[in-house]
């Protein structure tokens, strides 16, 4: 799994940082590790130097094999918390549709050939 962080001119991205998004985008998203080819993290922080109350943001998107990206957004106080949230949103997200896709084939029903359907009304 490719992990792209991006941050804004009002965000440092440092090694730092980056392992911490690493850390907490692979927790998150383990369990659909061969599913998942690149998550795209992308921090800004909408007040720059002033603090505010839920002023930096997280967006991330999930590419995963054979399906359309996957995107959620997290806002809090801190670029940390902005982060953890985010990546449970991601979690969510990616098992109901995964779970869904799962659920739709494994729920097809089995059509008969029609010479052994019983056409008694």
């Amino acid at each position: 799994m490719q992990i792209q962080v991006n941050t804004d001119s009002n965000i440092e991205n440092n090694e730092g940082l980056t392992n911490h998004i690493e850390t907490v985008v692979h927790g998150a998203l383990s369990h659909f590790k061969e599913q998942v080819t690149r998550v795209e993290v992308h921090l800004s922080d909408a007040n720059g130097p002033k603090s505010g109350a839920a002023d930096n943001r997280c967006l991330m998107e999930v590419r995963l094999q054979n399906h359309q990206p996957i995107a959620v957004t997290e806002q809090a106080a801190t670029v940390h918390q902005a982060v953890q949230g985010a990546a449970e949103k991601l979690k969510r997200t990616v098992e109901s549709t995964l779970g869904r896709l799962d659920a739709n084939t494994k729920a097809r029903p089995v059509i008969a050939d029609a010479s052994e359907v019983d056409d008694e009304v």
